[in-house]
Protein backbone atom coordinates (compact mmCIF):
# COMPACT_ATOMS: atom_id res chain seq x y z
CA UNK A 1 0.00 0.00 0.00
CA UNK A 2 2.93 2.71 0.84
CA UNK A 3 4.54 2.03 -2.64
CA UNK A 4 1.82 2.52 -4.28
CA UNK A 5 0.74 5.46 -2.95
CA UNK A 6 4.10 6.51 -3.58
CA UNK A 7 3.66 5.89 -7.63
CA UNK A 8 0.18 7.44 -7.38
CA UNK A 9 1.09 11.26 -5.52
CA UNK A 10 3.88 11.12 -8.11
CA UNK A 11 1.73 10.15 -11.29
CA UNK A 12 -0.72 13.40 -9.55
CA UNK A 13 1.92 15.57 -9.17
CA UNK A 14 3.01 15.64 -12.77
CA UNK A 15 -0.67 15.52 -13.80
CA UNK A 16 -0.94 18.99 -12.23
CA UNK A 17 1.68 19.95 -13.42
CA UNK A 18 0.54 19.57 -16.91
CA UNK A 19 -3.19 20.89 -16.30
CA UNK A 20 -1.79 24.10 -13.81
CA UNK A 21 1.58 24.70 -13.16
CA UNK A 22 0.67 27.24 -9.97
CA UNK A 23 -1.39 24.59 -8.09
CA UNK A 24 1.13 22.03 -8.84
CA UNK A 25 3.45 23.17 -5.63
CA UNK A 26 0.74 21.29 -3.27
CA UNK A 27 0.85 18.20 -5.03
CA UNK A 28 4.89 18.13 -4.93
CA UNK A 29 4.65 18.56 -1.37
CA UNK A 30 2.16 15.59 -1.01
CA UNK A 31 4.07 13.13 -3.29
CA UNK A 32 7.21 14.49 -1.10
CA UNK A 33 5.70 13.14 2.44
CA UNK A 34 4.76 10.09 0.74
CA UNK A 35 8.16 9.15 -0.44
CA UNK A 36 10.05 10.06 2.80
CA UNK A 37 7.58 8.25 4.86
CA UNK A 38 8.09 4.84 2.02
CA UNK A 39 12.06 5.32 2.86
CA UNK A 40 11.46 5.95 6.52
CA UNK A 41 9.60 2.81 6.58
CA UNK A 42 12.56 0.90 4.45
CA UNK A 43 9.80 0.04 1.31
CA UNK A 44 12.12 2.62 -0.69
CA UNK A 45 15.84 2.82 -0.47
CA UNK A 46 16.83 6.36 0.86
CA UNK A 47 18.64 6.59 -2.15
CA UNK A 48 15.63 6.37 -4.33
CA UNK A 49 13.68 8.27 -2.49
CA UNK A 50 15.89 11.11 -3.17
CA UNK A 51 16.15 10.42 -6.87
CA UNK A 52 12.08 10.10 -6.79
CA UNK A 53 12.19 14.08 -5.58
CA UNK A 54 14.89 15.57 -7.31
CA UNK A 55 13.49 14.76 -10.57
CA UNK A 56 10.06 15.88 -9.37
CA UNK A 57 11.47 18.67 -8.58
CA UNK A 58 13.24 19.28 -11.63
CA UNK A 59 10.24 18.71 -13.75
CA UNK A 60 7.86 21.59 -11.12
CA UNK A 61 10.93 23.85 -12.00
CA UNK A 62 10.61 23.22 -15.72
CA UNK A 63 7.26 24.07 -16.06
CA UNK A 64 7.49 27.03 -13.81
CA UNK A 65 9.68 28.93 -16.04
Amino acid sequence: MIKSGVKTAVKKSVAAVAADPASAQAQFSAAVSAIDKAAAKGVIHKNTASRKKSRLAAIIQKAAK
